[in-house]
Protein backbone atom coordinates (compact mmCIF):
# COMPACT_ATOMS: atom_id res chain seq x y z
CA UNK A 1 0.00 0.00 0.00
CA UNK A 2 1.69 3.66 -0.82
CA UNK A 3 -0.04 6.95 0.82
CA UNK A 4 0.20 10.21 -0.89
CA UNK A 5 -1.06 13.28 0.59
CA UNK A 6 -1.69 16.63 -1.37
CA UNK A 7 -3.74 19.22 0.99
CA UNK A 8 -6.45 17.93 1.33
CA UNK A 9 -6.49 14.98 -0.52
CA UNK A 10 -4.93 11.53 1.23
CA UNK A 11 -4.77 8.83 -1.54
CA UNK A 12 -3.93 5.36 -0.68
CA UNK A 13 -3.25 2.94 -3.82
CA UNK A 14 -3.75 -0.44 -2.45
CA UNK A 15 -2.23 -3.67 -3.60
CA UNK A 16 -2.70 -7.40 -4.17
CA UNK A 17 -5.43 -8.99 -2.33
CA UNK A 18 -8.11 -8.05 0.35
CA UNK A 19 -9.19 -10.78 2.62
CA UNK A 20 -9.53 -11.95 6.57
CA UNK A 21 -5.39 -12.15 5.93
CA UNK A 22 -4.75 -8.50 4.82
CA UNK A 23 -7.43 -6.35 5.35
CA UNK A 24 -6.36 -5.64 9.09
CA UNK A 25 -3.01 -4.07 8.25
CA UNK A 26 -4.65 -2.00 5.62
CA UNK A 27 -7.35 -0.83 7.66
CA UNK A 28 -4.72 -0.02 10.56
CA UNK A 29 -2.57 1.63 7.90
CA UNK A 30 -5.09 3.66 6.26
CA UNK A 31 -6.54 4.63 10.02
CA UNK A 32 -3.14 5.57 10.49
CA UNK A 33 -3.02 7.99 7.71
CA UNK A 34 -6.22 9.57 8.25
CA UNK A 35 -5.47 10.76 11.95
CA UNK A 36 -1.99 12.15 10.84
CA UNK A 37 -3.27 14.49 7.73
CA UNK A 38 -6.81 14.66 8.81
CA UNK A 39 -7.73 14.59 4.64
CA UNK A 40 -11.17 15.95 3.68
CA UNK A 41 -11.35 13.53 0.98
CA UNK A 42 -9.79 9.84 0.87
CA UNK A 43 -9.36 7.99 -2.29
CA UNK A 44 -8.95 4.04 -2.13
CA UNK A 45 -7.66 3.64 -5.23
CA UNK A 46 -8.23 -0.28 -6.39
CA UNK A 47 -6.29 -0.44 -9.91
CA UNK A 48 -3.49 -3.18 -8.08
CA UNK A 49 -6.24 -4.97 -6.47
CA UNK A 50 -6.02 -8.17 -8.11
CA UNK A 51 -8.40 -10.08 -4.90
CA UNK A 52 -11.24 -8.93 -2.90
CA UNK A 53 -13.60 -10.83 -0.39
CA UNK A 54 -16.08 -9.41 1.71
CA UNK A 55 -13.47 -8.15 4.04
CA UNK A 56 -13.00 -5.20 1.24
CA UNK A 57 -16.24 -3.81 2.14
CA UNK A 58 -15.57 -4.02 5.45
CA UNK A 59 -12.45 -2.23 5.06
CA UNK A 60 -14.68 0.60 3.09
CA UNK A 61 -17.09 0.95 5.46
CA UNK A 62 -14.87 1.43 8.42
CA UNK A 63 -13.17 4.01 6.58
CA UNK A 64 -16.28 5.79 5.66
CA UNK A 65 -17.56 5.66 9.71
CA UNK A 66 -14.16 7.10 10.36
CA UNK A 67 -13.94 9.87 7.63
CA UNK A 68 -17.98 10.65 8.39
CA UNK A 69 -16.86 11.62 11.99
CA UNK A 70 -14.76 14.08 10.56
CA UNK A 71 -17.34 15.95 7.35
CA UNK A 72 -14.89 14.20 5.48
CA UNK A 73 -15.45 12.20 2.14
CA UNK A 74 -14.43 9.06 0.25
CA UNK A 75 -14.12 8.35 -3.35
CA UNK A 76 -12.99 4.92 -4.83
CA UNK A 77 -11.32 4.28 -8.01
CA UNK A 78 -10.27 1.81 -10.89
CA UNK A 79 -12.70 -0.87 -9.43
CA UNK A 80 -12.13 -3.90 -11.89
CA UNK A 81 -14.42 -6.26 -13.03
CA UNK A 82 -16.08 -8.16 -10.16
CA UNK A 83 -14.65 -6.21 -7.34
CA UNK A 84 -17.14 -2.99 -9.23
CA UNK A 85 -19.42 -5.36 -9.03
CA UNK A 86 -19.26 -6.52 -5.45
CA UNK A 87 -19.38 -2.84 -4.64
CA UNK A 88 -22.29 -1.66 -6.33
CA UNK A 89 -24.43 -5.15 -5.07
CA UNK A 90 -22.95 -3.96 -1.59
CA UNK A 91 -24.75 -0.19 -2.17
CA UNK A 92 -21.45 1.71 -1.50
CA UNK A 93 -22.05 3.96 -4.03
CA UNK A 94 -24.41 5.41 -1.36
CA UNK A 95 -21.27 5.89 0.95
CA UNK A 96 -18.81 7.18 -1.78
CA UNK A 97 -18.44 7.86 -4.84
CA UNK A 98 -17.64 4.88 -6.81
CA UNK A 99 -15.37 4.60 -10.70
CA UNK A 100 -15.02 1.86 -12.88
CA UNK A 101 -11.43 1.07 -14.19
CA UNK A 102 -10.26 -0.82 -17.27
Amino acid sequence: MRINSTGEVLTVYLQGEIDHHTARDMREGIDKAISFYMPSLLILDFAEISFMDSSGIGLVMGRYKNLKKNGAKLSLCNLKGNIYKIMKLAGIERLAEIEKGD
